[in-house]
């Protein structure tokens, strides 16, 4: 979710590996934990494990408040979430899944974007010599933190932010790689067929696009928004793009566990020609 505003987003909301001793964060010194967990009355034909997960978005008082100013405010929101602190989609530290795809080799080289890129912390992780990679925000506030974050650190040269509406922006450079996590689901649903479009727009033609597909659950309303799979589907395949896989995210964090998938897109050979 990280970064959007009214109608248009900016830049909206583990298997062994170790994280770079520059980027681990323990899990108890994150400031924003992913939504906390209230336990309920079991649903039929789900666990418990489930039921509670699902409560996450349902009844965390930090999103309730996120979302009670997004509605408020006509313009502006999230600045105003991040000038508040209410940034429940900041772990505070990069995706574990990235970094373990990243120390694998597992990621596309070149050019990589990362839209709603938030405190960068995602950029940061992916970023080397063989992948600049462009974090996407329209949060003043997000940025100066991401800058902040990035600025002292050995991989700093291979990375930058941009102010920018994800929906207006154009790049000068094509990507080989776009990384989507918590930005389509901030994005109100109606929004998510132009989503598809821009990512087409901005992939080069053999590109790769990423998605963490964040909050797969049952909740009404948003920001965050439910994803689903099929979510995902409806508005890629217009656009040509296929799953090459699409799996549970083992290395999900905390409550987050069980509601996240990881899905990788390529476009097929007849509509990257077109």
């Amino acid at each position: 979710m990280r970064t959007v505003s009214r109608g248009l987003i900016s830049n909206a909301l583990r298997f062994s590996f170790s994280i770079p001793n520059i980027l681990q964060l323990p899990i108890s010194s994150v400031r924003t934990r992913s939504f906390g967990i209230r336990p309920t009355k079991l649903k039929m034909g789900k666990n418990r494990e489930e039921v509670e997960n699902d409560n996450v978005i349902k009844s965390h008082p930090r999103v309730n408040k996120l979302q009670q100013l997004m509605h408020s405010e006509s313009s502006g929101g999230w600045e105003k979430c991040w000038e508040e602190g209410l940034t429940p989609w900041d772990i505070g530290q990069p995706a574990p899944i990235i970094v373990h795809l990243h120390q694998s080799g597992a990621l596309p080289k070149g050019r990589a974007l990362v839209p709603g890129c938030g405190t960068g912390y995602d950029v940061v992780a992916m970023a080397s010599p063989e992948r600049y990679v462009v974090g996407l925000e329209i949060s003043d506030i997000a940025i100066k933190k991401a800058e902040e974050l990035s600025s002292s650190l050995p991989n700093a040269k291979f990375v930058s932010f941009l102010k920018a509406d994800f929906f207006t922006w154009c790049p000068t450079e094509l990507f080989d790689l776009i990384f989507d996590y918590t930005f389509f689901c901030a994005i109100e649903p109606e929004m998510r067929a132009a989503w598809a479009q821009k990512i087409k727009d901005f992939l080069k033609p053999d590109g790769e696009l990423i998605t963490l597909m964040f909050p797969i659950s049952d909740h009404v309303g948003g920001p965050p928004y439910k994803v689903s799979v099929s979510d995902y589907e409806e508005v890629l395949h217009p656009m040509g793009f296929q799953a090459i896989s699409i799996v549970d995210n083992k290395l999900a964090i905390g409550p987050r566990k069980g509601r996240e998938k990881l899905g990788r897109w390529k476009r097929s050979v007849r509509h990257s020609l077109l």
